[in-house]
C-alpha cells in the first residue's frame, strides 16, 4: 500500500534528524555544492565524481560528464539572464549537487531540494525524537525545478521524491524506457530520447552487418537492464539471437570483470558483444579484455558513446568498435566560455580546483597549477552538452510562459508564482511541451506526448587512422539507419562474422535447431522449389520453375514437337511419300478399274484398304500438330480407326478365302456372304466396332491438353493430350484382335494356287505388321507412333498392291483372263465374271498336290475377269501322263483315279457361268472329262479316296 504525502514528509524529517544524531559532523562539515541567488532557483544534479569503491561514496573527478555538464548549466543560466526576451526582470539562480554517479547518494543529496517544501508544511518548529531541533538553513532555498540526473537509476530515484512535492524535473541524459511511464513519472521530462530508440538503432546495425549471434553485457541498474531488455526485444524481431547475457554489478573488481570476459569467450561463435553499460563499466571491461589479450567487435550504447576516457589505455582491444551517441552539435559559445575558465575566475564552482589538479596533474599546494590553461591543447566538448543547455532553456521557457499566464502585467514575480507549484496544470503542460531555440544548438527543443526527446543518433567507428586512434562518424539513425561503410576499415576487407551457423546459400533453407533460433542446418532446396522464406522451400508446381533470385516462380515454356524439329522431319517425309504413293495407287486402280487383275483383287475392299492406308499416313500430321482439344480428339478417332479400316478389309478378304475352301472340304454347299456387297457390309461392321469403342472413350475421358513433366526433368514441360498412354494402347486392343485374326487366316490360306496367291501376300503383310507392332508399341511415343503407323500403311501398300501395280504397269500381257498358272501341279483356275469376285461354280474345284506324300486342298482365289471362250471341244483319246503322287502300296487303290493328269481352267459359260475348258490336245493328251459335272464328281471321288479307310475300295 502506498504512503500518503504527510507520511513521506514525516519520514524525510526523521531522516534529517537521524543524520544529525548519527553523524555529528553533518552540520559542521560543509558539503560541496553550487548555490547562486536568483528570483527563481533551478536545481541541478550532475555526476561530478565517478562512483567510488566499496569504502568510499565518490571516486575521482569526472571531467566530461561532471564538470563540463555542470558548467554547461551555469553557462545556459548566464545566457538566459542576459536575454531580455526570456523572463525579463527575473533572474534565475542555481542549486547544483554532486550525485557521485550513484543513485542512493543522489537521493540523499536531493533532500536539499525539498527542504523548503518541508518548511512550508506548517510554521511550527520540528522537534526530533531526542528533543533536538531539525537542522535547516535559516532561509531554505525554494527549488522551482531540477535539471538532471545523468544516469537513469539516479533520475528514477530522484523523480520518485520530487513528484511528491510537484517539482518538475528535466533530464539531459537519462534514457531508461521506464521514465516514459507518465502514470508514475508525471513530473519528469527529458531532452534525450528513451533507450528503446537506441536499442532499435543497435539492432538495425547488427542486422545490417548480418550479425545474428551476439553476446550482451549490461550494467546493473535501470539504464543497463531496461536498455538491454529493449535491445533483446528488437533483436528477436530481427531474428538476432543472444548467445549469452552478462551483467556487471555496482561494486566489481578486476577479477570479476575478467570473469565476464571469460564468460563471453565460452561462446566463440559470438564475436560481437553488445554493451549497454555505464562509461566506467565499459572502461573496466576493455581493460580486462586488454589484460587477457582477447578482442571482440563491440557495439556500444551512448554509455560509451565517443568518450576518449573509456578507451584510454585499451585502444588495441577497442579498435573496430561501433558506438552510438545522441545526435548533438557542439556549442561554440560554450567552448569559448569553458576554455576561458581557470581556478581563479571560477570561484562559484567548488569542484573546479579539483578538476584542474586532475586535468593537469598539478597541485595548488606547490603553486605549479597556475601556469596551465585550458586554452592550450585540444578541447573536446562532451557529447551531451547540447542536451544540458536544451534542458535549461526548456525549463526557462516554461517558466516564462507560466509567468506570462499568471503575471501578465508584472515584470517581477507575482504572488501567484510564490512559491512555484508544479502541480499547476499549466506549468506541467508547458514544461513538457515547450519549444525554444537555445543558442547555437541548431535545432528546436521538442518533446513528444510522453515528455521524451526525439530519437536521433550519430554512429561512430573507433579505429586507427594517420597513426592515432580516433572516433570516426560513419552514419546516423533517425527512424532509419544510414551507414557509410567506406569509412569503416574492416568493412572494406572482410566484415567480422558473428553467427551460430554459416549462412545458407541462395538455394538452401534453414532447419532450425530446437530451442535456438540462430543455430540451424542448411538444407538444399529441390531445383523446382523456391524460398517462401528462409525456413521454407516451396514447390513451384508442375509447369513452373523458380526464378534466379528464388523468391518466386515463372511459367516454363511448353515443349512439343514442331514441324521444323529433326524428330518431325523424318516422319513427315515418310508420310508425304506414302501419301503420294497411295494416291498414285488409287489413280492407277481407278484408271484400270475394269481390268481382270483389279477385279480379281476385289475392287471394293481394295479401295477401302487404300483409304485406310491414306488415313494411316495422315495420322503423322495429326500427331505432330500442336496439341489442342481438336487435335487430341482427332488423334483418338484417327489412330484406331485408320488401323481398323485397313485390318477390317484384310480380315474380310482372308475370311472369305478361308470360308470358300473350308466349304470345298465339307461339301459343295456354296458359302454365304461372299458377294462384294456382303464383303463391304462385313468390313463396315468391323470398322463400326472400333468407332463405338472410340466414342465411348471420348465420353468417359474428355479430350483436352495437359502439362507433363518427368520426375527427374521437371524443368521440361511437355504439352500433351490429357489421355494416358495406357488408354491409347488399350484403345488399340480391338485392332490387335483384327491383326491376330488376319494373321491366323493368312496362315491357314498360305498355300493357295498361284491364281489365288493374294492370300500369300496378305500373310506377308500380317507377319510384317506383327513385327512392327511388337517393336513399336512397348516404346510408345509421338514420333515412334508416327513411324509405326506409317510403316503399317507402307507394309500394306507394298506387300499387297506393289505386285498388282507391277503387273498393271510393267506386265500388261498378264492382266488378261486367259493367264494360267504353271503346269507343274494339278490346279483348277476360275475365270473371272462380271463381278469382282466372279461367279461361284456349283461345286468348287480343289487342287490335289503332291505334298509330303499326301493330298492338300487349296482354295480357289479371285476370278481373273470375263473372257469369251469357245465351246469345249469333243474329247479325244490322249496318252496318259504320269501321276503327281507316288503310287505306293497304301495308295494303290487311288492309282486309277490319280493316273490322269490334266490342267483345267474355269472359263465363263453363257448359261451356267464358269465351265471347265480343256487345254489344247497337243498339250494335254490325256482323256478329258465329258462335262464339268463329271469333273466335279471326279474331284469328290478323289477327296473320298484320300479320306476313306484303306480297307474300303476307292471308286472312280
Amino acid at each position: 500500500m502506498g504512503l500518503s504525502v504527510p507520511m513521506w514528509l514525516w519520514l524525510l524529517h526523521a531522516a534529517t534528524c537521524l543524520a544529525s544524531s548519527l553523524n555529528p559532523s553533518y552540520s559542521t562539515v560543509a558539503k560541496k555544492e553550487i548555490s547562486t541567488e536568483g528570483d527563481l532557483v533551478i536545481g541541478g544534479l550532475f555526476p561530478v565524481h565517478e562512483k567510488g569503491s566499496s569504502n568510499e561514496e565518490c571516486g575521482k573527478i569526472n571531467e566530461h560528464r561532471g564538470i563540463q555538464r555542470l558548467e554547461a548549466m551555469l553557462f545556459a543560466l548566464d545566457e538566459i539572464n542576459k536575454d531580455q526576451r526570456i523572463l525579463p526582470g527575473i533572474t534565475l539562480g542555481a542549486h547544483i549537487l554532486d550525485t557521485c554517479s550513484k543513485d542512493t547518494y543522489a537521493l540523499e543529496q536531493s533532500l536539499d531540494f525539498v527542504r523548503a517544501s518541508l518548511t512550508r508544511v506548517d510554521g511550527s518548529e520540528h522537534i526530533c525524537p531526542d528533543g533536538s531541533y531539525a537542522i535547516h538553513d535559516d532561509v531554505p532555498m525554494a527549488i522551482t525545478g531540477v535539471i538532471g540526473g545523468s544516469y537513469s537509476d539516479v533520475s528514477i530515484q530522484v523523480a520518485n521524491l520530487l513528484r511528491l512535492f510537484q517539482i518538475p524535473q528535466i533530464s539531459y541524459a537519462s534514457t531508461s524506457a521506464k521514465l516514459s511511464d507518465k502514470s508514475r513519472y508525471d513530473y519528469f521530462a527529458r531532452t534525450v530520447p528513451p533507450d528503446f530508440y537506441q536499442a532499435k538503432a543497435m539492432a538495425e546495425i547488427l542486422r545490417f552487418f548480418n550479425w545474428t549471434y551476439v553476446s550482451t553485457v549490461a550494467s546493473e541498474g535501470d539504464y543497463g537492464e531496461t536498455g538491454i531488455e529493449a535491445f533483446e526485444l528488437e533483436a528477436r524481431a530481427r531474428n538476432i539471437c543472444i548467445a549469452t547475457s552478462e551483467k556487471v554489478g555496482r561494486s566489481m573488481n578486476k577479477k570479476t570483470f575478467e570473469g565476464v570476459i571469460k564468460a563471453l569467450l565460452q561462446k566463440p561463435s559470438a564475436r560481437v558483444v553488445v554493451l549497454f553499460t555505464r562509461s566506467e563499466d565499459a572502461r573496466e571491461l576493455l581493460a580486462a579484455a586488454q589484460r587477457i589479450s582477447v578482442s571482440f567487435t563491440w557495439v556500444a550504447s551512448d554509455g560509451w558513446g565517443a568518450l576518449e576516457s573509456v578507451v584510454a589505455g585499451s585502444e588495441l582491444v577497442a579498435e573496430g568498435a561501433i558506438t552510438i551517441e545522441l545526435a548533438a552539435y557542439p556549442i561554440q559559445e560554450f567552448a569559448i566560455y569553458f576554455r576561458n575558465l581557470n581556478p581563479y575566475n571560477n570561484s562559484r564552482n567548488p569542484w573546479f580546483r579539483e578538476f584542474w589538479e586532475h586535468k593537469f596533474q598539478c597541485s595548488f599546494h606547490t603553486q605549479d597549477c597556475s601556469q596551465h590553461s585550458l586554452k592550450t591543447g585540444k578541447f573536446e566538448q562532451e557529447s551531451k552538452i547540447m542536451f544540458v543547455v536544451n534542458a535549461v532553456y526548456a525549463m526557462a521557457h516554461s517558466l516564462h510562459n507560466m509567468h506570462q499566464a499568471l503575471c501578465p502585467n508584472a515584470t517581477k514575480l507575482c504572488d501567484s508564482m510564490k512559491p512555484v507549484n508544479g502541480k499547476r496544470g499549466e506549468y506541467k503542460t508547458k514544461a513538457c511541451g515547450v519549444g525554444g531555440k537555445p543558442a547555437d544548438t541548431k535545432g528546436i527543443v521538442r518533446f513528444d506526448r510522453y515528455g521524451d526527446g526525439i530519437g536521433r543518433y550519430n554512429i561512430f567507428n573507433y579505429h586507427r587512422a594517420d597513426g592515432r586512434y580516433r572516433y570516426q562518424k560513419v552514419g546516423y539513425w533517425a527512424e532509419g539507419l544510414t551507414l557509410n561503410t567506406t569509412l569503416i576499415p574492416w568493412a572494406k576487407t572482410s566484415v567480422p562474422v558473428s553467427q551460430c551457423s554459416d549462412p545458407c546459400k541462395k538455394n538452401e533453407m534453414k532447419s532450425m535447431q530446437p530451442g535456438d533460433m540462430c543455430c540451424w542446418i542448411c538444407i538444399t532446396c529441390q531445383p523446382y522449389e523456391y524460398l517462401l522464406d528462409e525456413f521454407t522451400c516451396m514447390d513451384c508446381g508442375l509447369g513452373y520453375w523458380p526464378n534466379d533470385t528464388l523468391n518466386g516462380c515463372y511459367e516454363l515454356p511448353q515443349e512439343y514437337i514442331r514441324w521444323k524439329d529433326v524428330w518431325a522431319i523424318g516422319p513427315v517425309t515418310i508420310s508425304c511419300l506414302g501419301f503420294l504413293s497411295t494416291l498414285f495407287v488409287f489413280g492407277v486402280f481407278i484408271k484400270n478399274n475394269d481390268t481382270p487383275i483389279v477385279k480379281a483383287s476385289g475392287r471394293e475392299l481394295c479401295y477401302i484398304l487404300l483409304t485406310g492406308v491414306l488415313m494411316c499416313y495422315s495420322m503423322t500430321f495429326i500427331f505432330i500438330a500442336k496439341p489442342s482439344t481438336e487435335v487430341c480428339t482427332l488423334r483418338r478417332l484417327g489412330l484406331g480407326t485408320s488401323f481398323a479400316v485397313c485390318y477390317s478389309a484384310l480380315l474380310t478378304k482372308t475370311n472369305r478365302i478361308a470360308r470358300i475352301f473350308s466349304g470345298v472340304k465339307e461339301g459343295i454347299q456354296r458359302p454365304r456372304f461372299i458377294s462384294p456387297t456382303s464383303q463391304v457390309v462385313i468390313c463396315m461392321a468391323l470398322i463400326s466396332c472400333q468407332m463405338i469403342i472410340v466414342i465411348i472413350w471420348l465420353m468417359v475421358e474428355t479430350p483436352g491438353t495437359g502439362k507433363e513433366t518427368e520426375s527427374d526433368k521437371r524443368y521440361i514441360v511437355t504439352l500433351k493430350c490429357n489421355n494416358r498412354d495406357s488408354s491409347m494402347l488399350i484403345s488399340l486392343t480391338y485392332n490387335v484382335l483384327l491383326i491376330i485374326l488376319c494373321t491366323v487366316y493368312a496362315f491357314k490360306t498360305r498355300k493357295c494356287p498361284e491364281n489365288f496367291n493374294e492370300a500369300k501376300f496378305i500373310g506377308f503383310t500380317m507377319y510384317t505388321t506383327c513385327i512392327i507392332w511388337l517393336a513399336f508399341l512397348p516404346i510408345f511415343y509421338t514420333t515412334t507412333m508416327c513411324i509405326s503407323v506409317s510403316l503399317s500403311g507402307t507394309v500394306v501398300l507394298g506387300c499387297l498392291f506393289t505386285p498388282k501395280l507391277h503387273i498393271i504397269l510393267f506386265q500388261p500381257q498378264k492382266n488378261v483372263a486367259s493367264h494360267r498358272v504353271a503346269a507343274n501341279r494339278f490346279s483348277v483356275t476360275a475365270a473371272g465374271s462380271s463381278h469382282s469376285h466372279g461367279e461361284w461354280l456349283a461345286a468348287p474345284q480343289p487342287q490335289i498336290s503332291n505334298v509330303s506324300g499326301g493330298a492338300h486342298c487349296s482354295t480357289p482365289g479371285s476370278a481373273t475377269g470375263p473372257t469369251p471362250t469357245p465351246p469345249l471341244p469333243a474329247p479325244s483319246p490322249e496318252p496318259a501322263v504320269p501321276s503327281l503322287l507316288p503310287l505306293t502300296p497304301e495308295h494303290g487303290r487311288c492309282k486309277d483315279v490319280l493316273r490322269p493328269r490334266r490342267n483345267f481352267d474355269l472359263v465363263p459359260s453363257p448359261t451356267r457361268g464358269p465351265a471347265l475348258r480343256h487345254p489344247p490336245p497337243q498339250q494335254l493328251p490325256t482323256p478329258r472329262l465329258s462335262s464339268p459335272l463329271s469333273h466335279a464328281r471326279a474331284l469328290r471321288g478323289l477327296r473320298h479316296c484320300f479320306t476313306s479307310p484303306a480297307s474300303q475300295p476307292c471308286g472312280t
